[in-house]
């Protein structure tokens, strides 16, 4: 498709020789405008690619001025022509910052070179531009501008997606009145840790939806001071947040069932006469075997005073007694 190209001059003369160049290099011209206002006029009717203008306009719109308005409202690039201009308006021109400069008398050479270097700049530009619009339209993860005063300036579609507001009722407020209530303390902290020139770094919080819900978010994001922004992009948890409390629930119910287990473990099934154990197989067991089979614990056996008095003391008498009798009655029939 031709590129068009505006032409501006106040010398008629002038704007006709440029006119028959351009259209000689294979452009399209869509107008010559003599005066600061037509070319303002004239751009907003036929959106050129391209704004040659002359630097120092006669009329109430300077070149200067008049590039200011057209710039405004199209990205096309914009070349001064310029012959002798005073200091002040040079330095004007070079804070407008121009896509480059023509000194009168023009040159055909230099002009067709100037232009098609403005113009593959400018195309690299809007392709670029587009890529990034296009990777911030699309991207899953939440993408914002927030300013240095607590305000979204540019969010990503995502937004909406996940929250339910429209990214006009989440700039017209300021962020931390969506930010859950136990939250906004740090998350105030931590916002005034990045703008005196830190970065968040895998910081978590819970955003409002519209229906009233929270989602949980992990934050990356870093200022840039020639802005006032911070530039931030989160990631909605809430999912695996929602994991790890039922992971942690099904933990403790763990830890809970694990102890009920060792409490009726320690309940053991012993004989109310003989004092056995019945051990986990079903069958009845010493109390020295089962202690020995189920733990460190050797034994070494002895005797209470206790049971000496009541069992070993008549256990050996009746054996003194015995033995006496036995001897007694060999003595008789002796």
């Amino acid at each position: 498709m031709t590129q068009k190209i505006l032409v501006v001059d106040d010398e008629i003369v002038i704007a006709k020789d440029l006119e028959a160049m351009v259209v000689q290099f294979g452009y399209q011209v869509v107008g010559v405008a003599c005066s600061g206002e037509e070319a303002v006029e004239l751009s907003t009717q036929t959106d050129p690619d391209l704004v040659l203008t002359d630097l120092s306009l006669k009329g109430d719109l300077d070149g200067i001025e008049t590039a200011s308005r057209i710039r405004y409202r199209l990205r096309a690039p914009i070349i001064f022509l310029t012959d002798y201009t005073d200091e002040a308006t040079l330095e004007r021109a070079r804070v407008f910052e121009p896509d480059g400069y023509i000194v009168k008398p023009i040159r055909e050479r230099e002009l067709r070179l100037i232009i098609e270097a403005a113009l593959y700049r400018h195309q690299k530009d809007r392709l670029e531009h587009e890529l990034e619009e296009r990777f911030f339209a699309i991207s899953i993860d939440l993408l914002c501008f927030l300013d240095f005063n607590g305000y979204f300036k540019r969010l990503n579609p995502a937004w909406e997606r996940t929250l339910g507001f429209t990214c006009e009722e989440l700039m017209s407020k300021p962020f931390i009145e969506f930010v859950h209530p136990e939250d906004r303390e740090r998350t105030l902290n931590k916002n005034k840790e990045v703008r005196s020139g830190g970065q968040a770094i895998l910081f978590e919080n819970r955003y409002m939806c519209k229906d009233g819900s929270y989602r949980w978010f992990l934050w990356n994001a870093a200022p840039d001071f020639g802005q006032q922004v911070i530039y931030s992009v989160a990631r909605d948890i809430t999912e695996r947040k929602q994991a790890e409390e039922e992971r942690e629930d099904l933990v403790r119910k763990l830890q809970t069932a694990l102890a009920e287990v060792k409490t009726l473990r320690d309940i053991l099934p012993i004989c109310s006469y003989c004092k056995n154990i019945r051990n986990d197989e079903n069958y009845w067991q010493t109390v020295e075997t089962y202690i020995s089979t189920y733990t460190k614990t050797q034994f070494t056996h002895s005797i209470c005073p206790n049971c000496y008095e009541k069992e070993v003391q008549p256990q050996l008498k009746r054996f003194c007694d015995s033995l006496m009798d036995h001897r007694s009655g060999n003595d008789l029939r002796g």
